[in-house]
């Protein structure tokens, strides 16, 4: 009787066994197929597992990897769209410049004019000369920054003396495009970490930014302290900016309405941004249409290691892609 019992408990574990490798392996042979399915790029396919199915570990792992991995090329993709958009773009904003810079050389050369009025066309081909320059340098630095290239040492710098420095060679280009200004930075020292070259770069982007694209007939810049830093601000009594644009100002290439801009590669701002935010820093944007626009610069006043570490993270978020930076993200508090 024993004999028989232990049979029958033998036999239907074996029938348990035999079903439970069956089960497995046809789970393994749906998996095969869903992963073969993805291979040929139906991304969107998921392996699907109960939570005690011996498989179920399995699924979800691969499914995490398969996600990542569409997320991946997903990015990749927009990075070959939007590189793709860059190099169209500059080409256009390259070739008017050249085109016009050609052409009036040309005339000079051939004798089609002569006295002052070759002069004049020398001139006109000598700021052209300059725009095609500002278009190189500002696809260069761009393209350092977002490589990891870029060389930032943040050192203990005072903001005021600094800003007062850069603001000297911009009075005569405010003042020749009428432009009224006024600078409130008080004469105590503004202590921040900060790159004094990467630091003139934000500054001379966001003026140019002002001059070519505000229709601004007065500019404030004010400095002051607060919780995270040095506060720099830099305000216009321009257009402004809608509310639809204003959280894409910072993208690269990202220009608004063409109808009331001068031209420019579209990337200063995302220049301006990307250093700021390997300084340790942000850079923010108050706007409403016809009522101006303010950009707040933040650079942290704390421990040159802590600046640092968040540079590097900075770093890493410019070569993937990374959005702006919020100033709790970029001061750590």
């Amino acid at each position: 009787m024993e004999a028989a019992v232990l049979a029958g408990i033998g036999l239907i574990c074996l029938g348990a066994a035999l079903w439970l490798v069956a089960e497995v392996r046809r789970q393994i042979r749906e998996m095969t197929e869903i992963l073969e399915e993805i291979q040929k790029g139906n991304g969107n396919r998921r392996l699907l597992a109960s939570p005690g199915q011996l498989t179920a570990p399995l699924a979800y792992a691969v499914n995490g990897v398969v996600q990542r991995y569409e997320e991946e090329q997903l990015r990749a993709r927009r990075s070959e769209a939007a590189d793709r958009q860059l190099m169209t773009s500059l080409s256009h904003d390259v070739r008017t410049p050249l085109t016009t810079l050609i052409g009036y050389l040309d005339a000079v050369h051939r004798q089609v004019v002569a006295g002052e009025e070759a002069q004049q066309y020398l001139e006109i081909a000598r700021r052209k000369s300059y725009d095609l320059k500002g278009i190189t340098d500002g696809l260069f630095a761009w393209c350092k920054l977002h490589s990891g290239e870029a060389d930032l040492q943040p050192t203990r710098q005072d903001l005021g003396e600094l800003t007062r420095n850069i603001l000297v060679d911009w009075v005569p280009l405010l003042e020749e495009a009428r432009i009224d200004y006024e600078v409130n930075i008080p004469e105590t020292p503004f202590w921040a970490l900060a790159d004094g070259e990467g630091y003139r770069r934000i500054l001379n982007n966001l003026l140019q930014n002002v001059l070519a694209h505000s229709h601004a007939t007065r500019v404030t810049l004010e400095m002051g302290r607060t919780s995270h830093g040095v506060q720099l601000r830099l305000g216009d009594n321009g257009v402004g900016i809608a509310p639809e644009e204003l959280g894409r100002i910072f993208d690269r290439l990202y220009r608004c309405d063409p109808a009331r801009t001068a031209g420019g590669s579209g990337l200063g701002l995302s220049i301006a941004q990307g250093l700021a935010k390997m300084m340790g820093g942000c850079i923010t944007a108050d706007s409403s249409p016809g009522q101006g626009t303010v950009f707040s610069v933040v650079l942290p006043g704390g421990d040159p290691e802590k600046t640092q570490e968040k540079a590097k993270v900075a770093a890493r978020s410019l070569q993937g892609g990374g959005g702006i930076l919020s100033e709790k993200e970029a001061t750590g508090i």
